[in-house]
C-alpha cells in the first residue's frame, strides 16, 4: 500500500504527461469572450478564455502546446497592483500583455521561455494580463500605450 501511495504522489509531483493531464483535466471550461487589441495602425478582434478565479489563474496555459492565432487567454484582478508571471509548466512561449485600469497596454514581455521560474513583472499598475502565443504581440505591432478592449460578464 505504501509502494502505490508513493507511484501516486510521485506522478502527481513529477511533469510529465500523466502529471500534466491531471493538472489541465482539473482545469474547468473556461468561458470566452471578444476582445479588442487597438493599435495607431489597426484594430485586431480576438477571442480569449477568461482565466477568473484563483484555481483557473493557477493553471492558466499550462501544458498547452499551442495557441492559434485570434485567441488568448484573459486574467483579470480585482485591482490594480504590480502583477508577476511565470512560465512554470507552460510549453510554448507566450507574449504577457499587461494592461492597466484604463485599458492602456502597460508593458509587454515577448517570447516568454517555456517552462521558467524566473518572474516576469508588469512595469506599473495593472488589472489584466492578456497572454498570447510568442510573437504575436510583435506581429501586431503591440506598444505600451495601445489599448485593450473587453467587457467581463
Amino acid at each position: 500500500m505504501k509502494a502505490f501511495i508513493a507511484a501516486l504522489l510521485l506522478i502527481a509531483a513529477a511533469p510529465g504527461p500523466l502529471a500534466a493531464q491531471a493538472i489541465v483535466s482539473a482545469q474547468p471550461t473556461l468561458r470566452t469572450i471578444p476582445l479588442r487589441l487597438v493599435t495607431a495602425a489597426r484594430t485586431y478582434r480576438l477571442r480569449v478564455e477568461v482565466a477568473a478565479t484563483p484555481r483557473e489563474q493557477q493553471i492558466g496555459m499550462m501544458f498547452r502546446t499551442q495557441l492559434p492565432r485570434g485567441k488568448g487567454m484573459l486574467f483579470p484582478f480585482a485591482s490594480p497592483r504590480r502583477l508577476s508571471f511565470w512560465m512554470e509548466n507552460t510549453v510554448i512561449p507566450l507574449d504577457l500583455v499587461f494592461v492597466s485600469a484604463d485599458g492602456r497596454i502597460v508593458n509587454v514581455a515577448a517570447n516568454a521561455k517555456p517552462y521558467s521560474q524566473d518572474l516576469i513583472p508588469s512595469q506599473g499598475p495593472a488589472v489584466a494580463v492578456l497572454e498570447l502565443a510568442g510573437g504575436e504581440a510583435a506581429r501586431m505591432g503591440l506598444r505600451p500605450g495601445d489599448r485593450v478592449e473587453y467587457t467581463l460578464p
